[in-house]
């Protein structure tokens, strides 16, 4: 039998490039948009997945992380004079700057005030302005009448309330600032307030306001080369740009504050933006390494790109603005950790002394929850009026808030009413289509150097992996006889699991041979054995090849059961999230790690003889699959099951349905999946039941 008759599947098209280009743009679903693709089968549901390896992933990425933070802890202790100290926060900039990437071109802001509102010693502007073309922001401008001009000015960045600057916390600083000689312009974030982005007819968000919004555009984002934080962070700078067109303010006297998503968009723009001369991050600032311990994740927004990789942390983006005064402000129940808020202060105390500027420097711990309380204004009020000049302040002024309605900056309070306004996924969609355009089509060479440098792929070693034998146990509904279980460690503390097909019972290491099937789950191979037809055609149809079954990292065997418990795994906040958005910040796409536990894998059956591997992969596996493929030699034949038709359609979908970790960052500028599938049909590629962007079967049009 030739590798080519060995396994012919019953539903199989060979698709051109063009119709994989174009697969699943003529089924749009009207699917929930927070749905991720692979939920589980009825009997899976019932037999849940075997799962030996539950806290492997997350035990994995804190060693990564405790070994970045050292290295940065280390770096500052170092230092040992003001020289040391400066030279440090240029470095810090410039690594900043790598992470979020260059800021988009500065375009007219088209700024407008729609309304006003009289109030006893301040007035609020409803104001409009565009950070990006037709791409409006919406704020209000709290204005005191009270006084001689100019006069100090604050942008206040809001959390992730559905309200948004209507919100009762955000209301509150900005009035009391008011009432205290401040001009303070608090905005909406983009997915909150006024500005939600994926909405119904009657402007609710199809997804989810706030953070749920910002996963799911953030992720997108990532296969264009943008990051979320940076188009968060953007309308930040352009906030203070308007705020400086303003002749009430003073442009020496300007500052910053917010809590929650606010806070971390403080922190980030103390690091992108010199401007600022004083700030006050609220119920934000920890460390990455004790939000990972805890298991507590973050939106897109607060992951930075090689953030930990380049030996940055939350202090470093306020230590940008040293010597100017900071204030941290925490809260003592608050969930993000107030050890690590401490250990934060600590270390930018270490370098505010060299600075010969302790005094600019201050942590205030209140002994309440997450939020931004009297408590914590108060001492925002103080640092400021400290660091303007202004007089000691005893009490937040007397405050009297509005209704949501009465701040609207637009009719019907949304965006879409303005008219000729894009969103976060039109902007994303252009992008890629840009990129479609121009993009160079690449072949043979230079395509597996770009998926290397894509995947970050770390070279492999020579020798082959060490390996456990797992004890055997029950496989009820499986297709075969018995299973022998292997445990290949593919780097130090990573281990995918392998499983062998075998018509007897198999105890000890594989036996020899030339030619095997490697099957790379989509969700789990336990779960696949007892469900998925295409493992019965394997079995039935190459009865005399070795069948070998395959769960890369953070899937099947080793899916964490963190974060919640194993159900939070298919969850916008949930494992698979939070390991993907840490890989990043490691600038080690997680993607890139499966591929690379493939290779792996592969390598090990090359050295029990196994140098002709038919590779099959399903759904999320049919990925790693791919690129495995194209980076082994030991792989002639390819089969994909469910794999997706393209990147593209994914970006250029308002609904799609693949996570975060099904997404390589960056990809489109270089490459795209029909380019892959195209190099591998020199290894007879056959491709079964493709899925679109929405993760269902794409039908080719005509």
């Amino acid at each position: 039998m030739s590798q080519s008759e060995s396994f012919a599947p019953v539903v199989c098209h060979a698709f051109t490039r063009r119709e994989l280009l174009r697969l699943g743009q003529f089924q749009l679903l009207a699917l929930p948009l927070v749905q991720l693709i692979g939920s589980r089968s009825a009997s899976a549901a019932e037999a849940p997945y075997l799962n030996r390896f539950g806290r492997m992933v997350h035990d994995h990425f804190v060693r990564q992380v405790r070994r970045a933070e050292d290295r940065n802890e280390r770096l500052k202790s170092q230092l040992q004079s003001r020289q040391d100290a400066e030279q440090y926060i240029e470095t810090v900039r410039a690594k900043i700057r790598e992470c979020f990437g260059p800021e988009p071109e500065r375009t007219p802001l088209n700024s407008r005030v729609t309304g006003v509102l009289e109030r006893d010693g301040y007035r609020i502007e409803k104001v409009v302005f565009d950070s990006r073309p037709n791409y409006p922001v919406t704020g209000n401008l709290y204005v005191p009448t009270n006084r001689e001009f100019p006069a100090p000015g604050v942008v206040g960045s809001c959390g992730h309330f559905a309200e948004a600057k209507a919100a009762e916390q955000y209301q509150s600083f900005a009035q009391g600032l008011a009432k205290l000689g401040y001009v303070c312009l608090v905005f909406d974030p983009v997915g909150q307030g006024e500005r939600v982005q994926y909405i119904t007819e009657d402007f609710k968000s199809r997804v989810g306001v706030g953070a749920r919004e910002h996963i799911y555009a953030g992720s997108q984002q990532y296969l264009v080369g943008e990051f979320f934080g940076m188009w968060r962070a953007w309308d930040g700078i352009r906030a203070l740009d308007y705020l400086l067109t303003r002749p009430e303010v003073d442009p020496t006297k300007v500052g910053i504050t917010g809590n929650s998503g606010g806070g971390t968009m403080t922190t980030w723009l103390c690091g992108l933006d010199r401007r600022y001369m004083m700030a006050a991050p609220s119920c934000f600032v920890t460390t990455f390494r004790r939000n990972l311990e805890n298991e507590l994740p973050a939106d897109t927004e607060q992951c930075p790109p090689k953030a930990i990789a380049l030996g940055l942390d939350h202090e470093d983006f306020l230590l940008a603005m040293a010597p100017h005064p900071v204030i941290i402000l925490a809260q003592e129940l608050d969930f993000f950790d107030i050890r690590g808020t401490e250990e934060a202060y600590q270390r930018m105390r270490h370098v505010y002394s060299l600075l010969g500027a302790e005094d600019d420097l201050k942590l205030f711990v209140g002994p309440l929850g997450h939020g931004y309380t009297q408590e914590s204004r108060e001492p925002m009020y103080q640092w400021f009026n400290r660091a303007t000049g202004g007089p000691e302040v005893d009490r937040e002024p007397t405050l009297k808030l509005e209704t949501a309605e009465d701040l609207w900056c637009t009719p019907g309070g949304h965006v879409s009413n303005l008219g000729n306004v894009k969103t976060v996924f039109d902007l994303t969609r252009e992008k890629s289509q840009t990129l479609s355009r121009e993009r160079k089509q690449l072949t043979g060479e230079p395509l597996y150097r770009a998926v290397r440098e894509m995947l970050h792929m770390r070279p492999v070693p020579p020798t082959p992996p060490d390996y456990r034998v797992l004890r055997s146990r029950k496989n009820e509904g499986y297709p075969v006889h018995s299973v022998s279980d292997y445990a290949i460690e593919t780097e130090p503390g990573i281990h995918a699991v392998v499983y062998m097909l075998s018509s007897k019972k198999w105890e000890s290491r594989p036996p020899r041979g030339e030619r095997a099937t490697l099957y790379v789950s989509h969700l789990s191979s336990d779960a696949e054995l007892r469900d998925e037809p295409l493992l019965r055609e394997l079995v039935e149809a190459e009865s005399e090849r070795p069948i070998f079954t395959c769960d890369v990292r953070g899937t099947g065997e080793s899916q964490p059961d963190t974060c919640g418990g194993p159900e939070s795994f298919h969850k916008p906040w949930g494992s698979d999230y939070f390991y993907s958005s840490y890989s990043i910040m490691l600038d080690r796409p997680y993607l890139g790690q499966k591929t690379f536990d493939v290779l792996r894998v592969l390598d090990w059956l090359k050295s029990y003889g196994y140098g002709e591997i038919h590779l099959v992969g399903k759904g999320r596996g049919a990925l790693a699959a791919t690129f495995a493929a194209m980076l082994s030699e030991n792989v002639h034949q390819v089969t994909l099951k469910n794999c997706l038709t393209s990147y593209s359609d994914v970006a250029e979908s308002e609904e799609y349905a693949w996570p975060i970790s099904t997404l390589l960052p960056n990809v489109l500028t270089r490459f795209d999946l029909p380019d892959c599938y195209e190099a591998l049909a020199a290894k007879n590629l056959q491709i079964i039941d493709p899925w679109n962007a929405q993760a269902k079967q794409a039908v080719a049009n005509g």
